[in-house]
């Protein structure tokens, strides 16, 4: 699957670019790849010819990005890409200091507010980092607008023990406190099987800014995630189920990958947020990407979306027939509640690796 002799950055700008175009986007295409290129930091200029030089939690090879397209109802695609920056000689610390590097020069170049970031920075970005990462980007491309950028923050950068502190002092600074106890009570109710994955935040003064709170479900069943999206103001629990059995094949317990809950934080909340999410690792789920691709397909005719730009940016991706691997579909999301519900896809680049399709399904 390597391609010998390209970087890390060209590599990934390649397949945006053709990713934007499969979708209708291709009039950002050119700034966008420009953003993913800097997004990357120094590691990006490493060749993919090489071992991956830092073990990003971003995908399942290593590779420091990961695509994603999000389908909502009579609107246009939006596309996003995950990147975790890294040092040319990557380290926990090195990572860090490259990561604030970008995002200054992101901030400068974009005019990016960082209020909002600042004000919780010292809790997430200690002198010595633990954990599998401190910071990384979401970068947002929406037709007829210009990019958004979020970041994602490790709440377990100062170790497992500090997590749910740190969240709760990191709410609390931006006004939503009070909603940690709806965390706690709805998402973190099983000792040691909740844990907190993300604390992110969009990098916008404007008032649809949000604030969002991921935590990881191990051995959770389609019960624990509608338990969890109780706690979001207008959000169907039923629905959450049925994405559970309809995108992960069963009702449970989802043992070998754990499911991951967001909650959306917006102006005005007090208490409660007003946006859910629900992540299915539908690769750990499935025999191969032929499966994975038909329970999509099921998820978006559900919602009534129309499969064509999904379709489109399956077959822009995929370097390889889909049976001949599982993984390239990573994650299926059901996005409930504000600012926009519907599907959001995950796509692996597999820039470096693919795994192999099952031979028996993990799910009965």
């Amino acid at each position: 699957m390597i391609t010998t002799g390209v970087s890390i950055r060209d590599f990934g700008g390649q397949q945006l670019h053709a990713l934007l175009h499969s979708v209708h986007l291709g009039d950002l295409a050119n700034n966008a790849v420009e953003l993913l290129s800097e997004s990357l930091g120094p590691g990006g200029f490493r060749s993919l010819s090489k071992i991956p030089a830092w073990a990003s939690g971003v995908a399942d090879d290593n590779t420091p990005f990961e695509f994603s397209a999000a389908f909502t109802e009579g609107e246009p695609t939006t596309v996003r890409v995950l990147v975790e920056p890294t040092a040319f000689d990557a380290s926990p610390v090195a990572n860090m200091a490259a990561a604030v590097d970008v995002l200054e020069s992101l901030a400068r170049r974009y005019d990016l507010p960082l209020a909002r970031f600042d004000a919780v920075r010292d809790l997430f970005l200690p002198a010595e980092p633990l954990g599998g990462f401190s910071l990384w980007f979401s970068l947002v491309f929406r037709k007829d607008t210009p990019p958004a950028i979020k970041v994602y923050l490790n709440p377990e950068v100062r170790g497992v023990s500090e997590a749910g502190p740190l969240v709760g002092e990191g709410l609390a600074r931006l006004g939503y406190g009070a909603g940690h106890d709806t965390i706690i009570e709805h998402a973190r109710r099983r000792e040691g099987l909740d844990r907190y994955s993300f604390f992110a935040l969009d990098l916008t003064d404007s008032p649809a800014g949000r604030v969002k709170v991921y935590v990881s479900h191990q051995d959770a069943t389609a019960d624990d995630a509608a338990t969890a999206a109780r706690g979001a103001h207008g959000v169907s629990a039923d629905s959450v189920r049925d994405f559970c059995l309809m995108s992960g094949g069963q009702s449970g317990p989802y043992a070998e990958r754990p499911l991951v809950s967001s909650y959306t934080f917006l102006p005005g909340d007090v208490d409660r947020p007003r946006g859910f999410s629900l992540y299915m690792p539908i690769r750990t789920y499935v025999n191969d990407d032929v499966e994975a691709r038909e329970r999509v397909l099921a998820v978006l005719d559900h919602h009534l979306v129309d499969p064509t730009p999904f379709e489109d940016a399956l077959a822009t991706i995929a370097r390889r027939p889909l049976a001949d691997g599982v993984g390239l579909i990573a994650h299926v999301s059901l996005r409930a509640g504000l600012p926009r519900p519907g599907v959001t896809v995950y796509l692996s680049s597999e820039a470096y690796d693919k795994a192999s399709p099952r031979a028996t399904t993990l799910v009965s």
